[in-house]
Order: structure tokens, then sequence, then C-alpha cells
């Protein structure tokens, strides 16, 4: 069976909104925050700081339901629930800890050229 050409330059194309999901900030640091193994919600939001409750929720969710993130609950007392990524979202590490890299290695440049830029603005 022939695979659909996925194109995410057309609207409706649904490459569009994994794209939009892979490029959200908050998926690129949860992501990040689950590269070492399976982690509870307060430690995920512990070190992605400044994510707010409901977002790391709906963040999470969206990530599980794209099959980037498995949830397991434990039954236990008090109840547990941990985050961990699938298979899937393991090959995606690769390239965000690339962007992630970039993002660092040319942070200096870019503050640099917002200065001229906004100096040039102002003058």
């Amino acid at each position: 069976m022939d695979q659909p050409e996925w194109d995410p330059y057309v609207r409706e194309c649904p490459t569009r909104q994994l794209l939009d999901r892979i490029g959200d900030r908050w998926t690129v640091l949860v992501i990040g925050s689950l590269a070492d193994g399976p982690r509870r919600f307060s430690g995920i939001s512990r070190s992605v700081q400044g994510v707010s409750q409901k977002m790391l929720t709906l963040t999470l969710r969206r990530l599980e339901r794209d099959g980037l993130v498995t949830r397991t609950a434990y039954a236990e007392v008090p109840p547990r629930v941990e985050y961990e990524l699938t298979e899937l979202g393991r090959s995606l590490r690769e390239p965000l800890k690339a962007l992630e890299m970039w993002a660092k290695d040319n942070m200096a440049t870019v503050l640099e050229s917002r200065t001229h830029h906004d100096e040039a603005m102002t003058a």
C-alpha cells in the first residue's frame, strides 16, 4: 500500500499540525526533560521552569495522543504517575537536541543582532 505524500506546506496536511506540536517550546522542553528516563509530573515541572500546571498537563496529553509519551499510573497509595518517551519520542530527541545546541551556540550572535537592530530602530 502506498503511503500518502505528506506536504507541510499544504494547509490541511496533518504534517503541519505535527510540526506545530514539535515546534512548541513546551514540547521541546518536556521532551528534553524526559530524555534521561521516566519522570513524575512534579519532576518535569521542576525541570521545565516557567511552565504552568495547566500548560504542562495539556502538553503531556498532546504528546501522549501523538504517541511520543506514555503515561503509566501505578496502583499505589498515594497514586503515582510517570511519563516516559516512547520509541517515537526518543527518535525525536536527536533533532531537538540539535536545535537546543544550535540555540546555545548562536545565542550570543542573536543577542548582538537584536541589539544592533533595536539601536537602528531608535536612531
